[in-house]
């Protein structure tokens, strides 16, 4: 199956929001990867028409101290014998998700024990269900929009601040889409321009320090407008240059479940990829000179059995 319903047409979950569990099937792990078909793929690839390449990765290592605290940043120690004609090398202390990465369906469930599609804590945990593995056997490729979300508020002579917890709402995202001039596709990949891992980069260390004990970042609205939105666009990913994807700090009460942290839905609902701390100033700033904010877009998540996140791994092409 590779057209969807609408958010309205989607039954209701159990706790809040729409559930799209069984849509690909009863063991599905793909989630809305499912939508990236040859067809698509291929249509995609015809976007590239300047042979530029631009890699959405920040430099491993770059975001220093993690900004989630229950993470760590890389050591990397480099191996030689003095004296030999060869060098080699090791990191330890990685953490997949500490920089630009991929959030798996065995990330975030929409409650406990329940994750994307039925799958339980023990099924991610045994790396049976939703585990990273799954999208890079896949292949992750496609149809890139940027959303350039902080270009469009500039424009508009809106405040905004790429360090702030500033909520991008629909009426952000439709302004920014406006402003590219796009419709969206089924299978997308939606690239959210905040501009935070620019502004990021230009901080000096004492401010990088600060960050993890109060962060604060812009990102998606916590709505339902903003499920509904997305839903409808019928987008298979988002890639962010923001934390988290939605405004931070989330609200991770009960009462506010499941709207408070977004992750419950797009991800536990859904089965929406979502991508963290990419670096998209450089396109953005190529999109703003050419005029054209769709691009081919090429993902190598790691092929880690069981793994739960992973380096983005992605490039864009135009």
């Amino acid at each position: 199956m590779t057209e969807l319903p609408s958010y309205r047409e989607l039954p209701p979950a159990t706790r809040g929001g729409r559930s799209a569990w069984g849509l690909f099937g009863a063991d599905d792990s793909l989630g809305l990867i499912n939508l990236l078909t040859p067809e698509r793929i291929a249509a995609a690839a015809r976007l590239v028409r300047r042979g530029h390449v631009f890699p959405l990765d920040m430099p491993l290592g770059s975001v220093s101290p993690a900004l989630a605290r229950s993470r760590g940043t890389p050591r990397h120690t480099v191996l030689h014998d003095p004296g030999s004609a060869g060098f080699d090398d090791l990191y330890d202390n990685f953490y997949p998700q500490c920089g630009s990465q991929w959030d798996s369906l065995g990330h975030v469930g929409y409650a406990p024990d329940e994750f994307y599609n039925g799958a339980t804590e023990a099924d991610v945990q045994a790396g049976a269900r939703n585990t990273i593995e799954h999208w890079a056997r896949h292949g992750l490729a496609g149809r890139a929009v940027l959303l350039d979300v902080a270009g469009a508020m500039a424009d508009q002579g809106l405040p905004y601040h790429p360090g702030e917890s500033i909520a991008i709402g629909v009426d952000e995202l439709e302004l920014a889409r406006r402003r590219a001039g796009v419709e969206y596709r089924a299978g997308d990949v939606l690239l959210l321009h905040t501009g935070f891992t620019g502004w990021y980069a230009d901080q000096p260390r004492e401010v990088r320090q600060r960050l993890p004990a109060r962060l604060t970042a812009p990102g998606l609205a916590h709505s339902e407008e903003v499920c509904e939105y997305l839903w409808d666009s019928h987008a298979a990913a988002i890639g962010s240059d923001t934390f988290g994807v939605e405004v931070w700090p989330a609200d991770m009460s009960r009462s506010a479940h499941p709207m408070g942290f977004l992750h419950h839905v797009l991800i536990g609902q859904f089965g929406m990829a979502l991508g963290e701390l990419w670096w998209l100033a450089d396109l953005a700033v190529d999109c703003a000179a050419d005029g054209v904010y769709e691009a081919f877009l090429v993902s190598a998540p790691f092929n880690a059995p069981g793994g739960i996140g992973s380096p983005a791994n992605a490039v864009a092409m135009k």
